[in-house]
């Protein structure tokens, strides 16, 4: 029988159910090969994150009572989340200003490092941004915001007074001396400061990137004026100014140019222009404008700020544009926060008092403004847009500041503080 077609095809069939069976025990053998460390005596995943404290923390108020609000619950969660993040946001500002307290910026590898963790910040203003369901409670009590502030660089000058009172004053005993420690620090906005003064092409022995730039802009703002004079003497003889100056630019393009408003509002234009660049290469009207706090940062600082942004598509510029460009999102990112506070104070509570004993809406209105901007030179630096053939030249030959880094220290080897 053992030639028989049946009884072969049978044990084939035998053999394979057999095989099927073995190999699914097995994937299954194997799906339990995993060791279960916590019998062990390794770390529970609960006990890690400590979440009998994080999820046993919302003490509801209107409970205790003896009248428990069930919303109070969402209030407290919302409130909480919003502070771990904000220690977040503390934890990478204190890195980041620790690598440039450290001089490990000096070292350009690190400036990778820093501009994740700014970017990590940006991230979670984002996210807090996005996910705003703040009540209208305290939210000037929050000792961590006034932390973060305080380090990234508000000027306490500029502070809107709380109750013509001191923002500190609401704050008591340990927190009270932790807001001093940190006015007294240096902020994120003094340690860039000092880093764009160290931008290279500044030497005045070497590419003088600001006097290059100083000539060719009023050699250019020269030729400019000639196109107006051409434009008024003969009207058929038009010509395109640079982008900025639109106004100027469309009625020179026009085929008559007899009105004498027009001639007036051209000539008005071109001057006030004119003005912005005098301005910018004066020196004494800087520290002016400095003192009245509209400016932040020095005269070398904002010269360093301008070239990163004017030479950003260079490779030696682009990591340091990517964190100026950071810099001012954290900013842009915490006015909105301010303002969507604002506006969810204003619709719950309208224009009474706050819960933390501000004027309410009218108190946060009123921080809403440049004044809390810390790096508002940043902003302003598109005032400043020029024709691109106005910018200085680079010669890779010549300016190898562009393309060599110099390394001045091994942190970024060394560091402990790794990514």
């Amino acid at each position: 029988m053992s030639g028989c077609p049946f009884f072969e095809k049978r044990n084939l069939l035998l053999r394979k159910t057999s095989l099927q069976k073995d190999e699914k025990d097995e994937e299954q053998d194997v799906s339990q090969e995993g060791v279960n460390k916590a019998s062990k005596g390794g770390i529970l995943y609960g006990d890690y994150l400590q979440l009998d404290k994080v999820v046993g923390a919302q003490v509801l108020q209107s409970e205790l009572k003896g009248n428990k609000i069930h919303d109070e619950h969402l209030f407290i969660v919302t409130h909480q989340a919003y502070e771990l993040w904000f220690k977040q946001i503390l934890w990478e500002l204190d890195s980041v200003r620790e690598i440039f307290i450290s001089g490990h910026v000096r070292d350009e590898r690190n400036m990778l490092k820093v501009n994740t963790r700014v970017h990590r910040m940006v991230m979670i203003f984002k996210l807090l941004v996005d996910q705003d369901y703040l009540a209208p409670a305290s939210g000037f009590q929050s000792l961590q915001f006034r932390l973060m502030e305080n380090k990234l660089g508000v000027p306490q000058n500029l502070r809107v007074p709380y109750n013509r009172r001191h923002y500190r004053d609401s704050f008591n005993g340990p927190d009270s001396e932790l807001l001093v420690a940190t006015e007294r620090e240096p902020t994120l906005l003094q340690l860039v400061e000092a880093w764009l003064e160290r931008t290279p092409g500044l030497e005045e022995d070497g590419f003088n990137f600001w006097v290059q730039l100083e000539k060719n802009i009023f050699r250019g703002l020269e030729q400019e004026k000639d196109k107006i004079d051409e434009a008024l003497c003969s009207p058929s003889s038009g010509g395109s100014l640079f982008s900025s100056i639109r106004r100027l630019s469309v009625l020179l393009l026009q085929e008559e140019m007899t009105d004498s408003e027009e001639k007036e509002e051209t000539i008005a234009e071109f001057v006030k222009q004119k003005e912005v660049f005098t301005s910018l290469f004066d020196e004494k009207r800087h520290d002016h404008l400095l003192s009245k706090g509209e400016r932040r940062l020095s005269y070398k600082a904002l010269q360093g700020a301008l070239m990163i942004y004017f030479y950003r598509e260079e490779p030696r510029f682009q990591v340091p544009f990517q964190l100026l460009t950071s810099l001012m999102d954290i900013d842009a990112l915490m006015t909105k926060w301010r303002y969507n506070h604002v506006c969810m104070v204003h619709r719950m509570i309208g224009s009474k008092a706050g819960t933390g004993g501000s004027s309410g809406y009218h108190y946060l209105r009123s921080t809403v403004s440049d004044r809390y901007k810390v790096f508002v030179d940043l902003f302003n630096l598109a005032t400043f847009l020029i024709p691109r053939h106005w910018i200085p030249k680079l010669n890779p030959s010549v300016h190898t500041f562009l393309f060599t880094a110099k390394y001045c220290d091994s942190s970024y080897c060394s560091s402990e503080d790794s990514s």
